[in-house]
């Protein structure tokens, strides 16, 4: 018994690494997925892009927005000149939070007055949103008691203490900030992007395993044929998963959806283009459903995690973020969420519809000219 396991032990390790291929894809991509996912996965909230509009225009209130842009957690992006600044930016995802300090803010402060100010915070990414409504109370309590002893140490006998930073903080998006709202339709573009790749290379590389593909080569079938003829069900199918997913989602678990459907599945439709073309680029360079199996997910799982979908894609490193312009997911969850919680339209979104048609037509093109060699 011993002897005949040693020998299918070595019969099935010479079958693996007798293709160079496949010992890459076992030893090297996991290097590389780990290299890339060790810098990504970072949980920190660092950066968060803020636009103030400061109404006082007096030094005490600069003074609070400059701290809030020295803590750390938020960065300074942009000054407003007025409420609708403050809405185009939190809209469109230049600003993650804004910080609205009204007129007679320093007066308030100065006169013992509580002086409110208000942090608006983008609730579409809930660790963000908390960390940033958190973080923006401790700024104010920080600021509240800086003043309070200045007061103290300048002023003698019965004049009246500073008052205190009151800070009104509301959650744009996703007012309660319920995990599953963001969570949810971002497992749309997950399970349409794994089911699209899976099933597009495995059905190409099945046809090589069971030798109808030299059946197919003799036939006046050109190679767009051929591609048009296995990736459409596979779309069909993927739209149809679109719909069960977005029927779950808004049925079941109550996510909201404030936006155009028909453009949302513009958006998923265009996915799909991307993934069958990336499929496709897969199908053609493994020999066996192994292969593509294993390469299939080696595209996945770094897709998934560089595409803000755990991760803030702006507390990676720069090089880490440049690679994340090539990730057709980064662009479809803005496309989902702002269809789905802020209910934006086309002219907020159509840079994220841009790149994806942009990636589904390279993709599809280099997967047509790579098929064509090999068919040739």
């Amino acid at each position: 018994m011993i002897g005949r396991v040693k020998h299918l032990l070595v019969k099935e390790f010479l079958q693996v690494f007798r293709d160079p291929r496949m010992a890459r894809m076992i030893f090297v991509a996991p290097v590389i997925q780990i290299l890339i996912l060790g810098y990504a996965a970072n949980l920190d909230v660092r950066d968060v892009p803020l636009i103030v509009l400061d109404g006082d225009g007096t030094p005490s209130s600069r003074e609070l927005a400059a701290r809030f842009g020295r803590s750390g957690t938020f960065r300074l992006a942009a000054h407003a000149a007025g409420d609708g600044d403050l809405r185009e930016a939190l809209d469109r995802g230049r600003a993650k939070a804004a910080l609205r300090i009204p007129a007679g803010f320093e007066a308030d402060l100065k006169s013992g007055r509580g002086a409110p100010v208000q942090l608006l915070v983008d609730g579409t990414g809930t660790l963000t949103a908390g960390v940033a409504l958190a973080h923006g109370g401790a700024v104010a309590a920080e600021f509240s008691r800086d003043a309070l002893a200045d007061r103290m140490a300048r002023l003698a006998g019965g004049s009246p203490p500073a008052g205190t930073v009151e800070i009104e903080a509301r959650t744009w998006f996703n007012e309660s900030l319920e995990s599953r709202n963001f969570f949810v339709p971002a497992v749309l573009g997950l399970l349409v992007t794994l089911m699209t790749l899976i099933l597009t290379c495995m059905a190409v590389v099945r046809e090589k395993e069971i030798g109808t593909m030299e059946q197919l080569l003799v036939t006046p079938i050109r190679p767009v044929e051929f591609i048009l003829g296995k990736t459409l069900p596979f779309a069909l199918i993927g739209m149809a998963d679109v719909v069960i997913v977005i029927a779950v989602g808004v049925l079941w678990f109550g996510v909201p959806i404030r936006g155009s459907v028909p453009l949302l599945f513009l958006g998923m439709g265009l996915l799909v283009v991307a993934n069958l073309g990336v499929g496709l680029l897969i199908s053609t360079v493994s020999r066996t459903q192994q292969q593509a199996m294993i390469g299939s997910f080696f595209f996945f799982m770094p897709a998934m995690l560089l595409s803000g979908f755990v991760f803030p894609i702006e507390n990676m490193p720069l090089a880490v973020q440049a690679v994340t312009w090539l990730d057709p997911l980064r662009y479809v969850f803005v496309i989902i969420r702002g269809i789905f919680l802020k209910g934006v339209g086309i002219s907020v979104l159509w840079p994220q519809f841009l790149a994806l048609a942009l990636l589904g037509a390279a993709s599809l093109s280099l997967a047509v000219l790579r098929f064509r060699k090999t068919m040739e």
